[in-house]
């Protein structure tokens, strides 16, 4: 009988890892229901409130994905983007338990479920996603996001980080 390595954490160990990344999921998918909810008992849409000469809160709806990818599919997209959130929990999830002693790696990927779910949510709630937050400089507007946004966009970046730290400390073969 062979035994695990003594770096290597069992299963009870995966699982309780698993949880704590699990959990800080589900922060950021409240987080971002909860100003979404906000968001749209506040304003009407399209109202918009000026913050800085640069940065306004607004109420938009997209039906389609970042930058509004297909946005006129017609209806389809909702539960292709629904779907496709899904699976990527399922596949993030086996992730996070298979690389429990990775705590960038895991931070960025709880990130990206997050707001994958976040946003799967307001598909599955609204049949859009909900996006407020509105950058512009004169004529140019970067496309309004959200909460689940800004969490899938730093976990996207923590995973680059990583995977940039992990290739520098590989040793040479």
């Amino acid at each position: 009988m062979s035994t695990p390595d003594a770096g290597t954490p069992g299963r009870d160990g995966r699982l309780r890892s698993l949880a704590v990344w699990l959990c800080a999921a589900l922060v950021i998918i409240l987080l971002d229901q909860i100003v979404k909810l906000w968001i749209v008992q506040s304003l009407s849409y399209g109202q918009r409130i000026r913050v800085l000469p640069f940065f306004d809160i607004t109420l938009l709806f997209n039906t389609g994905a970042a930058f509004s990818f297909l946005a006129n599919g017609g209806g389809a997209q909702r539960w292709l983007f629904t779907g496709l959130a899904l699976v990527a929990a399922v596949f993030i999830a086996g992730w996070l338990y298979r690389n429990p002693r990775q705590p960038v790696l895991c931070a960025a990927l709880a990130s990206i479920m997050g707001g994958a779910l976040g946003n799967a949510a307001d598909r599955l709630l609204h049949g859009h996603v909900v996006d407020f937050l509105l950058f512009y400089w004169h004529d140019w507007y970067f496309p309004a996001f959200n909460v689940a946004d800004i969490a899938i966009t730093c976990g996207a970046g923590l995973l680059i980080l990583d995977e940039i730290r992990r290739a520098r400390h590989k040793p040479d073969s």
